[in-house]
């Protein structure tokens, strides 16, 4: 398959894997991308030098594009973006934070460069500052997540007829099916992020992959409105955010709960109980841990297979 999305990214499918705080190291990005999709390796759960050590373990393993997530509110962003360029990486994703304030300069070094937004509004946004392509990432997405809880059925078409540059759907997408829903309404790629949370490669502990696998329908919910939105896993930490939310706790009494390395303790370390425990909707339909190139090839072969079912369908009008 050739589209805009694999011509701009130099890849075999139009499938990319998601940058998860704690889940998304080089190991994992690099099988995605030997596996034909797009591996990237999540920054904001590293250390500027960790970071760096990362991208040149993943250039070992992979001779496949790859690329990086970066966080735009982080406070080291600045030395980030000059290890990405000392470090010759190819492709960025951007992500909460504006893409005015770093997609010059990447592009001025010859990076592709992509923006995660929640809303046409930050779509725009990120096309008039020069962004190669938007991921649109619904309401049913883990981690963080747009404070209009718009979901991924609504939000690409939304996307799609605003802006002229390819559109990436993300949120709730595990499944091949999910992916042909996505390009029928207009997406050109899909991100995918918790069904690579539980990969072999993936850096996120056992406990937290058992977790995932044992999660069912409504095991999740959106919380930290009041910082930044955020869906986690239920466990005895998201229930205290519940209940202090429903208390009416403000941001700095939330940011107090919340504390310092939550979510390493939770999906890095194993601990399931006081952990933050960042995870998509679609967590209620996986299954089993295995390999990311088995996850990606699943994916795209039933994308194949539901696309040659739709179009045998009888859709003639009998009376």
């Amino acid at each position: 398959m050739s589209n805009r999305i694999t011509d701009l990214f130099k890849i075999k499918y139009p499938v990319i894997q998601a940058g998860m705080i704690w889940c998304s190291g080089w190991k994992l990005a690099s099988a995605v991308s030997n596996a034909g999709g797009l591996g990237i390796i999540g920054a904001g759960s590293m250390y500027p030098d960790v970071l760096k050590t990362h991208i040149q373990k993943c250039k070992a393993a992979t001779v496949y594009p790859f690329a990086v997530n970066v966080p735009l509110l982080y406070p080291n962003a600045e030395e980030i973006m000059q290890i990405l360029v000392e470090e010759g990486v190819k492709i960025v994703f951007t992500s909460a934070g504006n893409p005015g304030t770093w997609t010059g300069f990447l592009k001025q070094h010859g990076i592709t460069v992509v923006h995660v937004v929640a809303n046409t509004k930050f779509a725009l946004k990120a096309e008039s500052c020069g962004v190669d392509a938007v991921v649109a990432e619904g309401f049913e997405a883990g981690g963080h997540n747009g404070r209009e809880e718009t979901t991924t059925l609504c939000l690409i078409p939304l996307v799609k007829s605003e802006v002229k540059i390819p559109v990436i759907a993300a949120g709730g997408i595990g499944s091949g099916a999910a992916m042909l829903a996505a390009f029928a309404l207009g997406a050109e790629g899909v991100q995918v992020g918790s069904a690579f949370a539980v990969a072999r490669e993936s850096s996120a502990h056992d406990n937290f992959k058992k977790k995932i696998i044992g999660a069912g329908e409504g095991d999740t919910r959106l919380s930290l409105k009041k910082l930044v939105p955020v869906r986690l896993l239920n466990n005895t930490f998201a229930e205290k955010v519940i209940k202090a939310e429903n208390e009416g706790l403000d941001a700095d009494q939330l940011r107090e709960l919340l504390g310092r390395a939550r979510a390493k303790a939770g999906m890095f370390e194993g601990d399931m109980e006081e952990g933050e425990l960042e995870i998509g909707q679609i967590s209620a339909a996986i299954n089993q841990v295995e390999p990311a190139a088995a996850i990606l090839q699943r994916i795209w072969k039933e994308f194949l297979s539901e696309k040659r079912r739709i179009s045998e369908m009888d859709f003639e009008v009998h009376r």
